[in-house]
């Protein structure tokens, strides 16, 4: 661990020498790139924490993201210093009246999904796991076959898959992100995929054709339900910062076994009923469960010698959580009076 730390302090000091050095707006944007960008050298060493020993990933998760939040406040500074200097090389060129109001620049915003996609992003990296990106366009083995999916499930129906003329689909869930990455790495692995999925189904306040979801696995050694339990509520407790009332009810799904379903009490009406908990008082967040046998050897892991768990979860629901949004469909609205009421500005 004390090599990782003090190779991360040596990444500081690196890029705090490059940004004090870069002569210009554009040089400065390049060097955000190179080092807080998805393929940046600061992500190279979260993505090696899933190599280092349980005990040691917490505190060298928080030793890289301090290092990223203290570069990204370096990177701001010098660009008011470039911008500043810029404005002063125009001397006496523009006559400036002071005693009119400053214009007024309107600033982007980050959507609600995407700060909360980078949010759980950070959380799971600081926790050991790497993040893991797939195809949008699916074939029927990675979406379906490889994840113990019958032939004739309900899921393969026109009315929930949207079906590509040439046999290829829209994938229905982050799953098969975990099938590819069983397929290519070798255990243990610790890995999340976030991103888009499409389902051909009914509109109403709770559900979308097009929405979000984050999907979480593990594949070790003697894992159980309770290692599962434990970092769901790890996950829930950051996401909300308070404690929230949570069920588990037995379920089925073809990839796990046995499966469940998490539901959270609702944050909305605070479980008094409304329309996005269909006025039960609940809203069911994610589904989980063990990783079934048939499902580690269709991935060429053997599961005599390996375990591990998996879970899935809608990041637009955990939005509608935490700001009390009541339908979902203003999500994927485009309506800037709806988006702008969320703050957070664009960063690297």
């Amino acid at each position: 661990m004390a090599e990782m730390l003090d190779r991360i302090q040596e990444l500081a000091r690196e890029a705090e020498a490059a940004v004090a050095a870069a002569p210009s707006v554009e040089a400065l944007e390049a060097l955000r790139t190179a080092w807080l960008g998805r393929s940046g050298r600061l992500q190279e060493v979260l993505r090696a924490l899933g190599t280092l020993p349980p005990a040691e990933r917490g505190p060298v998760g928080r030793a890289a993201n301090d290092v990223k939040e203290a570069v990204t406040s370096r990177l701001e500074a010098r660009l008011g210093e470039l911008r500043a200097a810029a404005e002063g090389a125009l001397g006496d060129a523009r006559w400036v009246d002071a005693t009119m109001p400053g214009a007024r620049r309107g600033g982007g915003t980050l959507h609600p999904v995407t700060q909360m996609r980078r949010e759980l992003e950070e959380l799971f990296l600081s926790m050991g796991f790497s993040i893991l990106d797939g195809p949008w366009v699916e074939d029927d083995r990675h979406n379906f076959e490889a994840l113990n999916v019958a032939k004739d499930h309900p899921a393969r129906d026109a009315q929930d898959t949207f079906w590509l003329e040439d046999g290829h689909l829209l994938r229905t869930h982050t799953s098969p992100v975990q099938v590819r990455a069983m397929e290519t790495r070798k255990p243990p692995i610790r890995a999340v995929a976030a991103g888009r999925v499409f389902r051909n189904e009914a509109l109403d306040a709770s559900h979308e054709n097009t929405f979000h979801q984050i999907e979480g696995l593990v594949v070790e050694r003697d894992v159980n339900v309770g290692h599962l339990v434990h970092t769901l509520k790890t996950l829930l407790s950051a996401v909300f910062g308070r404690d929230v009332e949570v069920r588990l009810r037995p379920s089925f799904f073809p990839f796990t076994e046995p499966s469940f379903e998490l539901d959270l009490r609702c944050l909305v009406c605070e479980g008094k009923g409304c329309p996005v908990c269909k006025r039960s008082g609940w809203v069911e967040l994610l589904g989980c469960g063990l990783v079934h046998p048939n499902v580690l050897r269709a991935c060429g892991v053997d599961p005599a010698t390996w375990s591990g768990f998996a879970f899935g979860l809608g990041i637009d629901r955990l939005v509608m959580m935490r700001h009390g949004i009541e339908d979902i469909r203003w999500l994927m609205s485009g309506d800037l009076r709806f988006l702008s009421q969320f703050g957070a500005g664009v960063s690297g």
